[in-house]
């Protein structure tokens, strides 16, 4: 912990006590929440910075969209529109956000929209022609106004939330009992050779409730990367020099997943979510051309790439992620299915 985040520790106190106060005005039904006769899933944690949604999300939808119309409403973090939008070929990172812009970009038959007040967002899904059969909900586990009926929540393997503290002397959005709301809580970005052991161990530091399951995710890395006309093996970067370009919070899992691969590359990092300027693109086109090679090429994220590199130029590939369970993946499966077909048939 930094000094500046000692010294904001009564900051944290307080914070943490206005969250408690607001989560039990919702529990005890002060505040009203609205709940649904279909199934809606939300996916979140309870920290700010990276955990794994949008890989998550995107597993969901792999897992469903055969049998199901799904609908992903997420706040559009970042965008310049406001109110209810519904994603179509004109969409763009500055009107819906980077991570629906690529959801709906990734998968052709699902719905994808925006909308920061959730409640709203749900009743406008629900007057389209073709209503979805499933709502997944992107980064809405502190949004309480809307009860979902399974609630997902991430926490990244090196930073468990049981080993954090509220903001802004930690990097909580409110107490570690909120965790109590989640049926599923998925480690994830864990070392893909996690053993039992250490899954079992880290599992009792949670200390999660009778209700409740934890599974442990690590992330997939794909093995090409994808540019607008042409695709890499991951094992050919090695004979290239790579300007690594990231807007996201956090790196390290790249980096090393780089490094593995014997991957030599200039890393240009950027805040998460980063609206890349003119100024910005001009900086990595000059880094570029001074990389004294023939075989070069720029790197980036699938998230920074749909934002701000589709356009760029040719040479700009993004690398693929999925999350994968390291154990018990048909037991996850299961239990989102069961969830989802007992809602239906209750519907």
């Amino acid at each position: 912990m930094n000094k500046l985040r000692k010294i904001l520790y009564p900051l944290s106190l307080l914070y943490g006590e206005v969250t408690k106060i607001r989560n039990k005005a919702y529990d005890n039904e002060v505040l009203t929440s609205v709940s649904y006769d279909f199934p809606v899933i939300a996916v979140g944690n309870l920290s700010v910075g990276g955990t794994g949604k949008t890989p998550q999300i995107e597993y969901l939808i792999r897992l469903l969209q055969k049998d199901y119309q799904i609908a992903v409403l997420s706040r559009g973090y970042k965008r310049k529109t406001k109110n209810f939008q519904i994603a179509d070929k004109n969409s763009t990172a500055e009107t819906i956000g980077d991570e629906p812009l690529q959801y709906y970009r990734k998968f052709e038959d699902i719905v994808v929209a925006v909308d920061a007040d959730r409640v709203h967002g749900i009743a406008e899904l629900q007057k389209l022609d073709s209503v979805p059969d499933i709502i997944l909900l992107d980064d809405a586990f502190q949004h309480r106004k809307v009860k979902a009926g399974f609630y997902i929540l991430l926490t990244p393997y090196n930073h468990l939330y049981v080993d954090d503290s509220v903001l802004p002397t930690g990097d909580l959005r409110e107490k570690k009992d909120g965790a109590k709301r989640a049926q599923i809580i998925v480690v994830s970005k864990s070392p893909s050779n996690l053993t039992n052991d250490n899954q079992f161990n880290t599992a009792k530091k949670l200390n999660p409730e009778l209700n409740q399951t934890v599974f442990f995710s690590t992330i997939d890395y794909a093995d090409k990367i994808i540019s607008k006309s042409d695709k890499k093996s991951i094992k050919d970067l090695s004979d290239y020099k790579v300007l690594l370009i990231t807007g996201i919070a956090k790196t390290k899992p790249l980096t090393d997943f780089l490094k593995g691969k014997n991957i030599h590359f200039k890393h240009m990092n950027y805040p998460d979510h980063h609206d890349f300027s003119t100024k910005d693109l001009k900086n990595i086109s000059t880094e570029f051309e001074g990389l004294d090679s023939d075989k070069k090429i720029v790197l980036t994220t699938e998230k920074d790439y749909v934002r701000n590199f589709e356009n760029f130029r040719n040479k700009v590939y993004y690398l693929p992620i999925k999350t994968k369970f390291i154990a018990n993946e048909r037991d996850f499966n299961q239990l989102i299915k069961d969830y989802v077909q007992k809602s239906i048939r209750n519907s």
